[in-house]
């Protein structure tokens, strides 16, 4: 199946993207945008995302961001989280074993030039991955020794 082919209509895939389709056309005017920011994507990312015609599953770790910047309401992140799990069997209760994780978002300046702040992206996401390195080094290293660190 092409990416472009539309999904038949009982599809689990299709019926999320239904759900946050129809959550982010109530809400006002802006919201694709500043979920493309929150998330770190293109706009014409969340346009795949929202569309029951593309085959573009949206990423587990965005769903909690997805949830927070288009207010779902409790109703509904029931109902987009059921056709998650029937979409993807296993991925969230997977997720939900590994140490919880938080956005945080950095205004930087601009530098005036895309190969710069390309630069200063990819500086800015090490430093982020590699804390998130050390924490996994020093839990393994806590787990190997009696009594492990404070």
């Amino acid at each position: 199946m092409s990416e472009q082919e539309p999904f038949e209509a009982a599809s689990p895939l299709a019926e999320y993207k239904a759900i946050l389709r129809a959550v982010i056309d109530s809400r006002p005017s802006g919201t694709r945008q500043r979920l493309a920011e929150a998330i770190g994507k293109n706009r014409s990312f969340i346009s795949q995302i929202v569309n029951p015609a593309y085959a573009t599953p949206i990423p587990l770790q965005h769903l909690d961001t997805i949830f927070h910047i288009c207010h779902f309401s409790p109703h509904e992140q029931q109902a987009f989280l059921a056709a998650y799990r029937a979409a993807h069997p296993g991925r969230l209760e997977e997720a939900e074993t590994q140490r919880p994780m938080r956005r945080l978002v950095v205004e930087l300046p601009d530098f005036g030039d895309a190969a710069l702040n390309a630069h200063a992206d990819r500086i800015i996401t090490g430093v982020a991955r590699g804390i998130t390195a050390l924490i996994s080094a020093n839990e393994n290293q806590d787990d190997a020794e009696p009594g492990g660190k404070p």
